[in-house]
Parts: structure tokens; C-alpha cells; sequence
């Protein structure tokens, strides 16, 4: 007598649904961890006193930034390292090593690890936090597509000593998970400018302003003098290191612009541009792409 076995192929139907909606949910919730900091962290990850870093959503190794992570507080066009109590400035941050996928967060407390100032977000940033303020990378600028990250930072109302930046920024390995990434944490301070003519300019250069012209891979500066005499241009990288360095001419008193061609060697990124007019110093930084 035939014998049809119809319950054995039922559970195996009713297993196999049961994987398929099992590798569904799996599927689901990794791409809701891939994504959960897609846009931002979530305050307090920055390695500052009293938080946590990076590595509370993504398992990886934490490293010294110092190297890594380079931030500058820039007015106008000029980097600083003092602020003028009340004064508006941009803050640039960007990544040595430009990864392909990365991310970052940052605040600015002072000396008692209270939120100095107020953040305001840029096209690349967002801004998230209550009493303590942190300014994320977006969903559009988390990979090398964006050399840099820029927000703006109004300083204290008044004087409160050293601000410190607390920085941590995600060397991602862009496999689409939160595992073996490489976190970078660093601290930026600066002072704050007191004293009889606060906010004026007294500096024998000044107003100094770089542009970079892609047609020819040249920069145009532009800056006042007070003074005449040789010029010469010195190019740094953000490791610290001079790539290129010219006599570029001779300074005018009064407002000046001057074109220096870049050597066809020189590697496209962010720079900081200093000039030297008689012992008299002034610097800007300078984005340098094809």
C-alpha cells in the first residue's frame, strides 16, 4: 500500500519559512546598526571628561589623534589660537589620512568641562546635544567626497580661559558593519585674547586671503602691508611639513596680490599658506584640488 508523507514535507516548509523570516529580521537590524550613525552620533561620544568615545557603537581600536585629526579656529581666512570673547569663527576639521569612510563629533568645553560658547551647524555638519553641544558629521559627509567638515563657533561671552576641543573622529573600514574601525581622539585648546585693543588688527600683514585657481593650478594672495619688502611663501601640509616653499617677489605698502604657480607635483589637499614680508608673519589656509 502507497503511504503519501505529507506532514514531514510540512515542516520542512514551515522550517523553512521560519529561516527566511530568521535572515529577514538578521538583515533588518544590520542594516539598522549600519545606518544608526550614518548621520551623526549620538551625544557624547567625543572622549571628553565624563563621556564615552566612538567606540560605544563601533568595535575598534582607540588611537592618539594628534596626527590624525587636524582642526583649525579660523577668522576670516586666518587660523587662530585665541578667540576674542563674543567673536564668531569657523572651525575646519579634516582627516589626515582622508579615509573612505569616516566620521566624526566634537565639542568645546572650558576649564570646569562646561560648554564653552555655542555651535552652529555648516553644509557638512549637524549640531545635536542639550547642555553640552556637539557638532556630527552628516549622512552626505561621511566619506572622502568631503576633505572638510566646517562649522561655526561663537565664543563665550566673556573671558573663560583655555576652551579645549575635544575631537573624535572614525577611520571606518567601509565594510558596510561597525567592526574594526579605527577611532582617533584628540584635544585642540585655545587662549583667549584680553587686554588693551582687543579685536584690533595691529599686524604689519594683514587681511591676508588665498585663493586657489584649478585652470592653472596657481593660488592668488591677497593681504595689506605696512611695510615693504621680499616675500616669500611657505606651503605646509597637515602633518606639519613644508612641500613647498618660494620667493615670490617683493611687497607693496598698502593692498597687495601676487600669483605663485604650484609645483604639478604638489598632492590636492588642505594646506596652510604662510607668508613672510620682513620678519613679519601672516597665514591662511588653502584648499588644493583638480
Amino acid at each position: 500500500m502507497k503511504k503519501t508523507y505529507i506532514f514531514p514535507l510540512f515542516v520542512v516548509a514551515v522550517a523553512g519559512l521560519s529561516l527566511q523570516k530568521s535572515a529577514s529580521m538578521k538583515l533588518t537590524n544590520y542594516h539598522s546598526r549600519e545606518i544608526k550613525n550614518g548621520g551623526g552620533s549620538a551625544p557624547g561620544r567625543t572622549g571628553a571628561p565624563e563621556e564615552s568615545d566612538c567606540t560605544g557603537c563601533h568595535t575598534g581600536s582607540v588611537l592618539d589623534g594628534a596626527n590624525e585629526n587636524v582642526l583649525f579656529v579660523v577668522d576670516g581666512a586666518t587660523s587662530v589660537t585665541q578667540y576674542v570673547p563674543g567673536s564668531t569663527y569657523t572651525i575646519s576639521l579634516a582627516m589626515s589620512s582622508s579615509p573612505a569612510k569616516k566620521g566624526f563629533q566634537a565639542t568645546a568645553l572650558d576649564a570646569s568641562d562646561q560648554m564653552a560658547g555655542t555651535f552652529t551647524a555648516g553644509t557638512t555638519t549637524a549640531i545635536n546635544g542639550t547642555t553640552r553641544k556637539y557638532a556630527n558629521h552628516k549622512s552626505t559627509s561621511n566619506t572622502s567626497a568631503t576633505p572638510l567638515w566646517t562649522w561655526t563657533w561663537t565664543a563665550p561671552a566673556t573671558d573663560v580661559g583655555d576652551v579645549t576641543f575635544y575631537v573624535a573622529t572614525n577611520k571606518a573600514n567601509n565594510d558596510g558593519g561597525t567592526g574594526s574601525d579605527q577611532i582617533y581622539l584628540s584635544q585642540h585648546t585655545v587662549t583667549a585674547q584680553t587686554g588693551a585693543g582687543i579685536g584690533e588688527k595691529t599686524s604689519v600683514l594683514s587681511g591676508m586671503k588665498v585663493a586657489y585657481d584649478a585652470s592653472n593650478r596657481s593660488v592668488v594672495l591677497n593681504f595689506a602691508s605696512l611695510s615693504s619688502g621680499e616675500m616669500t611663501m611657505n606651503f605646509v601640509d597637515m602633518n606639519g611639513r613644508s612641500v613647498f616653499k618660494s620667493e615670490i617677489g617683493f611687497a607693496a605698502v598698502g593692498d597687495n596680490t601676487h600669483k605663485i604657480q604650484l609645483p604639478s607635483d604638489l598632492k590636492n589637499g588642505m594646506y596652510v599658506v604662510h607668508l613672510l614680508v620682513n620678519n613679519n608673519t601672516a597665514s591662511a589656509n588653502v584648499q588644493v584640488v583638480n
